[in-house]
């Protein structure tokens, strides 16, 4: 089993020095460093506590909350640097599915194989 956690510890340490990463972590920081974006996740959170406790006492949230909320999702999803966080993720995102198809290819591999590994 240790040889399985070493190999996994190399292949995150490989995953984190890929371009994609990097940007990723770029974008995490320019965006953890915009204000507006700040202000924005809190309106949100606010209006999401608002919905979650009319849906709790059974009632649909009125269409100014609905409103409100669908506002706020459109502004902080037309901010660039919120654009670069997602374009990043869904980048970094990419190369962990290669990965993994990579992985399920080698299971398939491994599945075949009469040669069994001890742990």
């Amino acid at each position: 089993m240790a040889g399985l956690t070493d190999m996994a510890r190399d292949l995150g340490n490989a995953l984190a020095r890929t371009d994609q990463y990097q940007a990723l972590k770029r974008a995490v920081s320019a965006a953890d460093d915009d204000r507006e974006i700040a202000e924005l996740r809190s309106e949100l959170e606010n209006l999401e506590g608002q919905i979650e406790a009319s849906l709790r006492v059974g009632k649909e949230p009125g269409d100014e909350i609905k409103e409100a909320y669908e506002n706020a999702v459109g502004r902080l999803q037309s901010l660039p640097t919120y654009q670069r966080l997602v374009a990043s993720q869904a980048n970094f995102d990419k190369i962990v599915q290669q990965v993994n198809q990579t992985i399920m290819r080698g299971l398939e591999e491994g599945a075949e194989s009469r040669i069994i590994l001890s742990s």
